[in-house]
């Protein structure tokens, strides 16, 4: 399955598949057995039964976690809306590839597969509040990315992104996905001056393509990045191939909201890593209906947060799948 156009992409996004039912029964009726108390692992206990739903077994596993990291630079960057230049999307995505940033270190101790795609670094998107951020081919080719990037065997995915310029892309987009103002934050710490040109290049952004704001998918191409639209191709696969997804911070979790605008349920797969410190994060994840696992004050983005909540769904299956039943320990049920 695959795709070519906005449109091809819209109809396999029309036919998503659901979580097994049946092993979400069989979970919680595991769940129900284990030696000990009911609901004493807390969250931990739901966590694991939503694994099983789109694992498709009452025993889910997360042996087999993958990271994806998509980098992309923005048009709109020029417009001083980051503390740091377009040049350190280069630098960093080197920084990855010869393992040396905190998301490798993470993915290294907790046994994940990491991967890097760049999308045309050296061509960043249009400045998108003087015209769209993509044309569709390029909005196609950065979801394609995304989907191709997905390993079917894997059994949790993570996204994160690198983009200098991404926090201002982000809160255009939560902007035009949910309305309201205020979505712009403080990102890679730009001062007040910095803030009001995220703010003022946002407002630019809705007005010049307020005919688009109906249409999810178009809203991602007229406001989005190609880093942003590979994360989007992930998430749709992730789905269609039954991998359970950990979102990550404020940009994963824009992204992953065009899939939630463009079809309800779409999100069902995915559970929110952690709660950044960028200052909209929780009203973005209030509006996509997601408790996130942890809140540690993290705002380094490359899947950072939610690789570390990779932790939490390996403990989560851990007890589930491994604790021994009332009946197979012998313990007296209460």
């Amino acid at each position: 399955m695959t795709f070519q156009t906005l449109a091809e992409f819209r109809t396999i996004l029309a036919a998503l598949p659901a979580p097994d039912s049946a092993a979400v029964a069989a979970a919680e009726a595991r769940n129900g057995m284990l030696t000990k108390p009911p609901g004493a692992l807390g969250r931990l206990e739901s966590v694991a039964i939503w694994m099983a739903g789109w694992q498709g077994t009452d025993k889910p596993s997360a042996a087999a976690p993958q990271i994806a990291i998509f980098a992309g630079n923005h048009g709109v960057a020029a417009r001083g809306v980051s503390a740091f230049p377009a040049e350190v999307t280069v630098q960093m995505v080197a920084n990855f590839q010869h393992g040396g940033a905190a998301i490798n270190q993470l993915a290294k101790a907790f046994g994940a597969r990491l991967d890097v795609h760049a999308l045309d670094l050296d061509r960043p998107t249009a400045d998108f509040t003087q015209g769209p951020a993509m044309t569709e081919a390029e909005v196609v080719s950065a979801l394609r990315v995304g989907w191709e990037a997905v390993d079917p065997q894997a059994d949790l995915f993570v996204a994160g992104e690198m983009g200098i310029g991404n926090t201002t892309v982000a809160a255009a987009l939560a902007a035009a996905l949910f309305g309201g103002t205020g979505w712009a934050g403080r990102g890679t710490g730009v001062d007040d001056a910095g803030l009001a040109r995220k703010e003022a290049a946002v407002a630019e952004g809705l007005a010049r393509h307020r005919a688009v704001l109906d249409d999810p998918l178009q809203v991602l191409r007229c406001l989005g990045g190609r880093e942003i639209a590979a994360m989007v191709g992930a998430f749709a696969r992730a789905r269609i191939e039954r991998v359970p997804v950990i979102l990550d911070g404020f940009i994963a979790c824009a992204a992953a909201a065009v899939l939630a605008r463009a079809v309800p349920g779409a999100l069902d797969h995915c559970i929110a890593g952690h709660l950044s410190a960028e200052g909209a994060h929780q009203r973005l994840l209030d509006a996509l209906g997601k408790a996130p696992l942890l809140a540690l004050g993290l705002r380094l983005g490359e899947g950072s947060g939610a690789a570390l909540a990779i932790g939490v769904v390996q403990g989560a299956v851990a007890c589930h799948s491994g604790m021994a039943t009332f009946a197979e320990a012998g313990v007296a049920a209460g």
